[in-house]
């Protein structure tokens, strides 16, 4: 009688840590599952996996002249697209005036497109009353550029190399400010059209 206990006894303690070790393997295996990669950070440069043709949806001028992204080959165009309802594109502004003061030229500009549905009607006194000396506007009411870009929200910037291709962009608003960002874009501007900076 006791033996048959004592074996039911070990049974039942083999049993127990039999079990016990499936369920360890089972959770340690669900520990170990690779987790979907996390979403870049609001405001970091993100470069483009390969450089791509920029779109060629038009906008405009504040004299209502039509504008390409073409019309800006050869040069580094950093396309800053914002409108007056969103706050966080108005916060970045004077930085990316201090930006255009310190880096902007015959090599690099920065292009504010406002996607305001009201155009230069709406824009125009706004804009004035931020006090930029350095940056201006262009319109694209109709959202066309954003649509091209495949915009999430706004801010969105998506800097273009001199041959007229995506390089890279930054969603939400950005330190233009920040050594870190202009290290970034001055070895861009340093390395030529087909070269990423990482």
């Amino acid at each position: 009688m006791t033996t048959v206990r004592s074996r039911a006894v070990i049974l039942a303690i083999v049993l127990c840590l039999a079990a016990a070790g499936l369920g360890g393997f089972a959770l340690s295996r669900f520990h170990a599952a690779p987790t979907a990669p996390a979403q870049p950070a609001l405001g970091q440069f993100i470069a483009a996996d390969a450089p791509r043709p920029a779109p060629d949806a038009a906008f405009t001028d504040l004299a209502g002249k039509r504008v390409t992204l073409a019309d800006f080959r050869g040069r580094f165009v950093l396309v800053n697209l914002w409108a007056t309802w969103c706050a966080p594109c108005i916060r970045e502004m004077p930085a990316l005036d201090r930006l255009a003061a310190a880096m902007g030229g015959a090599d690099f500009s920065i292009l504010l497109v406002s996607q305001d549905r009201g155009g230069a009607a709406k824009v125009d006194p706004f804009f004035e009353k931020l006090g930029l000396t350095k940056l201006s506007t262009y319109l694209d009411p109709e959202g066309a550029l954003g649509r091209a870009f495949g915009v999430r929200g706004l801010p969105t910037s998506v800097l273009i190399g001199r041959d007229g291709e995506e390089l890279g962009r930054i969603e939400g608003a950005a330190d233009w400010d920040g050594a870190a960002l202009e290290a970034t874009l001055r070895r861009y501007l340093a390395a030529g059209p087909k070269s990423a900076a990482r």
